[in-house]
């Protein structure tokens, strides 16, 4: 059988709404996802691979733009091989969706029913097998599946789903029916955070993640994947293809004045990245939330910051004066014992820097979390 390179990516979820983004900036966060397209293109003819499986949530809905769909069409055409598309629950097939809309190019073919179909490529000695989400969900589309094994021909498999949870109600696999599946590769895709190259009996199978985080839940280097199969042998290689990164940093403010404690601990390039920065350690006052952002703001794409510090210990020794000061703190001090949880705890200490800070004749306070 000869070497094949693939191509492997999932999870775009082009025209995110990015709800947590104010809406110029989400305006240019879903133009740079459709930019993900030319990149996964051109990083098909750089490294001249073989075929292209896309395995499914390309959209996140079946609510796209018009030059979503123009773009999706140019850079899939443009791409010098085969593309194999397995819709997923957020981009599922139905005579309604874009993919029935669109007129895509030769190359590409979208995998259509729950039911696994095989496409044969000659030329390369593959049979590529894969299924699609007819709707938001879907039960186990692997059930019973098992690829005829033909002399001289591999067995790739496209498909999204969840393998290891067995209630999903996302097409759940299971490694035994990756094992029994006869595929040489599988390519999966709805998992977010990239699973490296794994193994189930003589089925090599991987998820790439997503190719570009989209909130805090999806923090540091996002990729897709080049696999190369070579005779039984498989190897896997990530590539970054994101402009931004979404990422989180606690900085602890003990002792040291926020503004410094934040500059010395930042990464020296964070001006393309979205960044939520949680100040923490202890304070005699609520960090000014609005001040730090405003000397902040112009070194991120988008910049959150929390405050999660607690009140410096000696401060509450206060609470022995016979003034207006001790006796808020007496208080609070009360309702400290009483807490059951640590949110309670949290909240009562935050109580008190902001309190102190009233009394002080202090800025106004800002709110907790700064978006």
């Amino acid at each position: 059988m000869r070497d094949l390179k693939i191509l492997h990516a999932a999870d775009l979820h082009l025209d995110s709404p990015f709800e947590a983004l104010p809406a110029g900036k989400a305006a240019i966060r879903r133009k740079e996802q459709r930019e993900l397209l030319a990149a996964l293109a051109e990083l098909a003819v750089r490294e001249q691979v073989d075929l292209v499986l896309l395995s499914g949530d390309l959209l996140d809905s079946d609510n796209t733009y018009r030059e979503t769909g123009e773009d999706l069409v140019r850079c899939l055409r443009s791409i010098p091989a085969p593309v194999f598309i397995a819709p997923g629950n957020h981009d599922y097939y139905s005579p309604k969706s874009p993919y029935a809309r669109l007129k895509l190019p030769e190359n590409v073919h979208v995998f259509r029913t729950g039911t696994p179909q095989g496409f044969p490529l000659h030329t390369l000695g593959v049979m590529v097998y894969g299924a699609a989400f007819t709707e938001k969900h879907a039960g186990p589309l692997l059930r019973d599946f098992s690829a005829p094994k033909r002399e001289g021909m591999r067995n790739l498999l496209c498909i999204h789903g969840e393998v290891g949870v067995r209630d999903s109600l996302y097409d759940p696999i299971s490694e035994e029916e990756l094992a029994r599946s006869g595929v040489d590769y599988a390519a999966l895709g709805h998992i977010h955070k990239a699973s490296g190259l794994r193994k189930a009996g003589n089925t090599w199978y991987s998820w790439p993640g997503c190719p570009e985080g989209r909130g805090f839940d999806e923090t540091g280097e996002k990729t897709v994947n080049l696999v190369e199969l070579k005779g039984e042998s498989c190897t896997l290689r990530t590539v970054s293809i994101a402009q931004r990164r979404y990422e989180e940093l606690e900085i602890d403010v003990t002792g040291t004045e926020p503004l410094l404690a934040i500059h010395t601990s930042l990464p020296d390039d964070t001006v393309c990245d979205v960044y939520r920065l949680t100040l923490t350690g202890e304070a005699e006052t609520a960090p000014d939330l609005n001040h730090l952002h405003q000397n902040l703001d112009e070194l991120f794409f988008e910049l959150q910051l929390r405050d999660e510090t607690r009140l410096r210990r000696s401060l509450w020794e206060a609470a022995e004066e016979d003034t207006l000061r001790g006796l808020f703190l007496r208080r609070l001090q009360e309702k400290l014992r009483e807490a059951r949880t640590e949110e309670e705890k949290r909240r009562i200490e935050q109580a008190a820097r902001w309190g102190l800070a009233a009394l002080d004749n202090a800025e106004e306070v800002v709110r907790h979390d700064h978006t």
